[in-house]
Formats: structure tokens, C-alpha cells, sequence
């Protein structure tokens, strides 16, 4: 007997490589496999392509399909009706739970409480509300970008000045569960990042970036970084948290941003 345990922790909904379920649908075109062995059959493929996939291939090898509620083999008609039936259902149920996730996060989110990795010169607090950072290094160096984007009237001017200057920018690592900011040599998108995002004038704002799926080989992939509108974006809060701006500088900003485009 083979154990696939490859996939434990791994989404089933299609965006998200499944090393396991390739492997068994491999052994299974084989013809090597007489029976597929799972806690619940419908587990097994998370979305419809993939799940009757499975089953015509088991039917084509003559392989069983067995779980607790009992062993069913696909070159039946019956049986593979309710095999059928268990992919659907488990693909409702992938879909409804991901709706209900979705709906409490953007209710939160609403109320300005969802809490998502801040840029650098802000934190959360105790009682969930953003403020600014208290490291007055980080901070300083967040208002030093906005008051030579003043002076200088270019993105494009500031990236050069703090690059003569010798000065590093605080960068938040993303692949760390706690904020931790980290101090690297200026980059040009770092200063356009610091300019556009509407946080730092006080603004809660979500979801502003959008992701857009992708068939890459045969499946679905979701690609994000897509910024969207700003009439489209999620939730939009004016006055929300302490910035280091004011909304009309901020405003008056992305226009000058959009008139240099440099």
C-alpha cells in the first residue's frame, strides 16, 4: 500500500500545486492501482475537472474507489452517479465556505478592525487600531521621503537624492507572521509605494490590489500585484488613524504623481 500525505495543509481549489493528488493519478493511469483508498471519496479532488477526471481514469483502470461510507466502482453506472454527486457537493462546499470567509473579512474590514501587514512607519496597537510607528527612525525617514517629494516635485528626484544621500529605507519583510521591518539601499518602487499609498494620510484602506487567474499548463493560477481604481477599491476610510500627511497633500500628490509620471 502507498500513502499520499503530500497534499496535508495544501488548498484543493485549484490555484495551489497538489504534489500528491499528480502522484496518485499517475499510479493510477499505471494500471498498477486496484483500488484508492480515502477517509471521504469527495476529499480526494477539491474542484469538478479534476474529481471526474479522477473517475474516468479509475473506471478506464478497472480501480475502486473506497471510503468509510463504503467501496464503489466507477465502471458502474450507479456508483458512478454518487461519485458524481460527492464531487459537487464537495465543490459547493469549497465555494461556500469560501464565500462566508470572504464576507466576514470584508465586514471587518468595513468597520476598519481586519488587520493586514501595514507598510513601514505604522503599527497596530493594542486595542487593533493603527498608529503611527513609534521607532522615530523609521518614522523620520517616512517623512523625509514625503517633505523631499515636496521640495523636489519628482518620485523620480527623491529615489536620486536618497540614493546621494546614502540613506536606507525601512522595507517590511512579507514572509514573516509579526511585523519586522528591515533597512535596505533605496529602490524607485519603494518611493512610489510610500507615495500612492493613501495609509499614510490617515486613510484605512482595502483592497486596492487585485488578482486575476491565469491558465498556466492546463490550470488555474492566481497572479496578484493589479491595482485597481480607486471608485473600485473594497473600503476606503478618510480620517481613520494619525498619517503623516493630510488627505488634500495626499490628493494633491497623486496628481502631481500623474502629471510626472516619473
Amino acid at each position: 500500500m502507498t500513502v499520499f500525505d503530500d497534499d496535508l495543509g495544501r488548498s484543493g481549489s485549484g490555484s495551489t500545486q497538489r504534489p500528491g493528488f499528480e502522484r496518485l493519478v499517475a499510479m493510477v493511469c499505471s494500471g498498477d492501482v486496484g483500488a484508492v483508498y480515502c477517509i471521504e471519496a469527495s476529499r480526494l479532488a477539491r474542484n469538478g475537472r479534476d474529481w471526474h477526471h479522477l473517475i474516468d481514469l479509475c473506471a478506464l483502470a478497472g480501480a475502486l474507489v473506497i471510503d468509510p461510507d463504503g467501496a464503489y466502482d466507477p465502471r458502474l453506472v450507479n456508483d458512478r452517479l454518487l461519485l458524481g454527486l460527492k464531487g459537487t457537493m464537495s465543490e459547493y462546499e469549497l465555494s461556500l465556505l469560501r464565500q462566508r470567509g470572504i464576507a466576514a473579512r470584508d465586514s471587518k474590514a468595513q468597520r476598519g478592525e481586519y488587520r493586514f501587514m501595514l507598510p513601514p512607519g505604522f503599527c497596530w496597537n493594542e486595542l487593533g487600531k493603527i498608529e503611527i510607528d513609534p521607532d522615530e527612525h523609521v518614522a523620520g525617514v517616512v517623512r523625509l521621503v514625503f517633505t523631499k517629494f515636496r521640495e523636489l516635485g519628482s518620485a523620480r528626484q527623491v529615489f536620486l537624492w536618497l540614493r546621494a544621500a546614502d540613506i536606507k529605507v525601512p522595507v517590511v519583510l512579507r514572509n514573516v507572521q509579526i511585523y519586522k521591518p528591515s533597512w535596505k539601499a533605496p529602490a524607485y518602487h519603494t518611493v512610489m509605494q510610500i507615495l500612492h499609498n493613501p495609509l499614510y494620510a490617515g486613510a484605512y484602506a482595502f483592497g486596492r490590489i487585485a488578482q486575476k487567474t491565469r491558465i498556466v499548463d492546463g490550470r488555474a493560477r492566481k497572479v496578484s500585484g493589479f491595482k485597481k481604481p480607486r471608485e473600485e477599491w473594497n473600503v476606503l476610510l478618510r480620517d481613520n488613524h494619525p498619517g503623516y500627511i493630510g488627505w488634500q497633500e495626499y490628493e494633491d500628490d497623486q496628481r502631481l504623481l500623474l502629471k510626472t509620471r516619473i
